[in-house]
């Protein structure tokens, strides 16, 4: 009986951004209370070939302060998300972390938005298409 061939390079790295997004989801849902940052979720991890860095992509519901202030506050508290990062993660090296803001989400709202604007300014559906 043979064994089964080693994971591709990408798979395992697809796997290592999964569960670091999951461990970091719940970490920030412990460490950070809602009232002071707004909602954050953690969008995607991105991580190096190497495993030694991530980029988490992280999301954001709140105030404008509450935004101006994220990203000083995640830029802060890294160091110890690092540390309960590494507690529960069963690798060699724990991936030094960069936070960004993603903000697609906002862009498809606004999106959304002047969709929906057009909508209401475009002429009967009744009448012929020109």
């Amino acid at each position: 009986m043979s064994t089964p061939p080693p994971p591709s390079p990408n798979r395992r790295l697809e796997r290592v951004a999964e569960q670091i997004r999951r461990e970091l989801s719940e970490i920030i849902r412990r460490e950070f209370n809602v009232g002071d940052v707004g909602l954050l979720t953690v969008n995607e991890v991105r991580v190096a070939p190497d495993i030694r860095t991530a980029t988490a992509f992280m999301g954001f519901v709140g105030t404008a302060a509450q935004k101006r202030s994220v990203p000083e506050k995640l830029h802060g508290h890294a160091p110890h998300i690092q540390i309960l990062l590494g507690g529960a993660l069963r690798l060699k090296w724990t991936p030094v972390l960069t936070f960004v803001l993603d903000e697609s989400i906002e862009r498809g709202n606004r999106v959304l938005s002047v969709l929906k604007e057009l909508e209401g300014q475009s002429p009967d559906s009744g009448s012929p298409a020109a």
